[in-house]
């Protein structure tokens, strides 16, 4: 019988030998640069020579790998072995597909450190932030592991005379996972252990920022011993196969994590009967957020400040739960803000590989281009506090300096859309009513906090601050498994709460058979 599940431990970087193994993971990650990693379908390799390089964001002169990209055609062979394994695979027992998953945690923590380091080099994330991910995706395993074993027991019905009723769930089919890169082990994995737990087939798309990562994680499955068709890696563009695989009749359930307009265009483009279908398909999404903290006159400004600044500068903002606006009410304005501006200016960043450095570099050089046009949008809406422009003297990375804009007007375009890195706009507020306002005039709805001491204000946020994640006293980043689970609101998606006990029933329908005795 499995043990209670508990959360995976982080590890503790200032213990010298923990250090020591990462930086000895890191040394290996870079000795296989240059590495090529081919398509696997129906665990065969393919390749076409159309290669994608994933660079080091720290310094994108060098690639972390090349993965082949896969052709429409290949798609298709990647969904018709996905279609035959389902037919054996969803006749496996519940608990025989949980023991893949637990031999997957304990790969994975066997792993620990390599594939920290390799995240810490494709996409830039620091030591603490690696690991977490690393962490997560164990945690991941471990809890659908254990939640499929609960969903196959007998479910409870009201007896009728005269019959046996019984209610049971069945895998939907074969799906189509598409990753995002700031979470490249955690989400990635997450959706797909989650599918083929609930005894499923899947097509995996990883992300083209983080591909890297996501080929090893199917070199593991295939370690895992998982059978071959189960899960289909097949890189590759959005506009080539990610239209494609959604859009195909085969296609049962799509699971994205990523952008508002992608996540829309999929759900449209799912939508649409293609010839042949038989179901209406299940799109299970996580978009973005605009994720606000709220602190109030009664707070402990100590806690919120450390609160804010970790939540916005964090992995350089690339978070959906990223603190990207802070609201704070008139009184301790000045105070609150100037404090977070002058921690934000003193972070130090740099090259990840390197553990002194708290923040890296941004992921990719479209992201950096991006966040530069914002941050040049928000001199035009705001006080530029922090930041406000790349770090020079780091010229062969995509890094930014630490942003605070102050006194912004609640419309304002910093206001209202997404930046996805490190710049963080603050609000001031007559007054907790108004902050609370503030907070709820986006389109999204993932995460927010609220520092207070005041229980009346609490509970009113409780039920008036509408995001699928709130937290009052502590930062609005940093969900555990089974402790918070995840997902949001409005355009922020369809509430999925990964790492939740609800999730796995979106990977599954309900069978009910009744026999009259």
């Amino acid at each position: 019988m499995l043990p209670s599940f508990k959360n995976e431990p982080l590890t503790d970087f200032s213990v010298e030998r923990n250090a020591a193994l990462m930086r000895e993971a890191i040394s290996n990650v870079e000795s296989q640069f240059g590495r090529e990693y081919p398509i696997v379908i129906g665990g065969k390799r393919y390749t076409t020579g159309n290669l994608h390089a994933s660079p080091n964001p720290s310094n994108y002169e060098e690639v972390v790998g090349l993965v082949h990209k896969a052709t429409s055609e290949l798609a298709d062979r990647a969904l018709e072995h996905a279609t035959q394994a389902f037919e054996e695979w969803k006749r496996v027992a519940p608990e025989v597909r949980a023991r893949y998953l637990l031999k997957v945690a304990a790969l994975l923590r066997e792993r620990k450190a390599e594939f920290s380091a390799l995240m810490v080099l494709e996409v830039g994330k620091s030591w603490v932030e690696a690991d977490a991910d690393v962490a997560e995706a164990i945690d991941f395993a471990e809890f659908y592991a254990r939640e499929i074993m609960r969903y196959s027991r007998e479910q409870p019905l009201t007896p009728f005379p005269g019959e046996e009723n019984d209610i049971f769930y069945i895998p939907l089919g074969v799906g189509v996972i598409i990753p995002p890169w700031n979470f490249p082990l955690a989400i990635m994995a997450g959706m797909t252990l989650a599918s083929v737990v609930a005894g499923n087939t899947v097509v995996l798309k990883p992300s083209s920022d983080s591909p890297i990562v996501a080929a090893k994680f199917v070199e593991l499955l295939e370690d895992a011993s998982l059978p071959a068709g189960v899960v289909n890696f097949v890189p590759g563009s959005g506009g080539e196969i990610g239209d494609y695989l959604v859009g195909n009749a085969r296609t049962r359930f799509i699971a994205f994590t990523g952008s508002k307009d992608v996540g829309l265009h999929i759900n449209e483009l799912a939508a649409r009967t293609a010839e042949g279908q038989k179901w209406i398909k299940r799109v299970i999404a996580e978009m973005g957020g605009k994720d606000t903290i709220v602190v109030d006159e009664t707070a402990d400004l100590d806690a919120a400040v450390e609160g804010v600044v970790t939540s916005a500068f964090g992995f350089s903002g690339q978070k959906c739960s990223a603190c990207s606006r802070v609201v704070v009410v008139e009184e301790v304005y000045d105070e609150l803000v100037g404090r977070v501006a002058d921690r934000a200016s003193k972070i130090r960043v740099g090259p990840t590989r390197e553990q002194e450095n708290w923040m890296g570099p941004v992921a990719s050089k479209s992201a950096y281009q991006s966040i530069l046009n914002y941050i040049e949008i928000g001199k035009g809406e705001g006080f530029v506090l922090a930041g406000g422009d790349r770090v020079e003297e780091r010229p062969d990375g995509w890094f930014i300096k630490p942003t605070v804009i102050g006194d912004v007007d609640p419309v304002a375009r910093i206001s209202q859309e997404e930046i996805f890195g490190p710049v963080l706009a603050a609000f001031k507020a007559k007054n907790f009513d108004a902050a609370l306002d503030i907070a709820n005039n986006t389109e999204f709805g993932l995460t927010g906090a609220v520092y207070s001491r005041e229980r009346r204000r609490l509970e009113r946020a409780r039920y008036d601050f509408h995001v699928g994640n709130l937290y009052f006293n502590r930062k609005c980043t940093g969900a555990y498994v089974d402790v918070h689970p995840f997902g949001g609101f409005n355009m922020s998606g369809t509430d999925s709460k990964a790492g939740g006990r609800d999730y796995l029933l979106l990977f599954m329908q309900a069978k009910t058979v009744s026999e009259k005795l």
